[in-house]
């Protein structure tokens, strides 16, 4: 089986590695991470340095907060560039702008090296359940390749295209999930404030045409008032900003999308971006 260095151990990516040691992989880890000792302790091996990592390993897999930080991993000092071998597999697992994804894949290229963007869906829920969504955009040998390693991760996995479409595809995702939170959410509000049971309502909807995974769970924590993250909203808020980007760049007006994006840019200034992205139904109805 392949060597997998896996970077970046939060909230998502740490579920992600220990199911890989789960399914037999050898998995190396930064021994800077805060999840280190704990992985370690599951049988990783821990390297000081993304070069070091890159260049004891036939696949690196990186699940990071955002473009800059990708791309520090891959060309920053020490970075995954200097370590890597030819005929290495380089997996982005982050959520990034397409556009970061496509110059990763040449920078790549030109060591010899496959790159693949595989952005996720399903939280981190998805993530402890190996249940998670996988999206890939690359070359369709380099999926092949990958294959068995997103399977110990994700079950819904599906080849979309070319270098970059994972990653497109992954804005589209955050646009549904996003506008549709936003809808729940002033459902809720405006039942709360009709006097209607929410508990009631949520359990007729989700018997209808209006029923979703996010009327189910995101639905249950705002009746809850339970905000404790499984997709900080802070982070969907970067996400937003990616799709509009996208959108900019393609010429599509995305005007639900910019609502909803302002609508977390107020959250995260109330100093709620560390909250679950349900966490929205405050700025309709705050806690009395």
């Amino acid at each position: 089986m392949e060597k997998v260095g896996f970077v970046g151990l939060g909230i998502m990516g740490k579920p992600m590695a220990l199911n890989l040691l789960k399914a037999g992989y050898s998995v190396s880890v930064l021994s800077k991470s805060a999840a280190a000792a704990e992985l370690t302790e599951s049988g990783a091996t821990a390297y000081a340095t993304n070069k070091e990592l890159a260049a004891q390993c036939d696949v690196i897999i990186t699940m990071l907060p955002d473009s800059p930080d990708v791309e520090q991993v891959v060309s920053g000092t020490d970075g995954v560039l200097e370590g890597i071998q030819s005929g290495a597999l380089f997996i982005d697992m982050s959520t990034i702008a397409p556009a970061t994804a496509v110059n990763i894949y040449q920078l790549m290229k030109a060591k010899e090296v496959e790159a693949l963007d595989a952005p996720v869906s399903g939280g981190q829920v998805g993530a402890i359940g190996a249940s998670l969504s996988i999206m890939v955009g690359g070359t369709a040998a380099a999926f092949e390749r990958a294959l068995p390693l997103f399977q110990a991760m994700g079950k819904n996995i599906v080849h979309i295209g070319e270098p970059g479409a994972g990653q497109t595809t992954k804005a589209c995702n955050q646009m549904i999930v996003g506008m549709t939170i936003q809808a729940v959410a002033e459902a809720f509000a405006l039942a709360q404030k009709a006097g209607v049971d929410l508990e009631k309502m949520r359990e007729v909807l989700l018997g209808g045409f209006a029923q979703s995974r996010i009327l189910d769970l995101h639905g249950k924590r705002m009746i809850d008032r339970n905000f404790n993250p499984g997709f900080k909203i802070k982070l969907h808020k970067k996400d937003m900003g990616i799709a509009l980007q996208t959108g900019e760049a393609f010429s599509v007006p995305l005007k639900g999308t910019a609502l909803v994006a302002a609508q977390m840019e107020a959250a995260v200034a109330q100093g709620n971006g560390e909250l679950d992205h349900s966490s929205l139904f405050m700025l309709l109805s705050p806690a009395s």
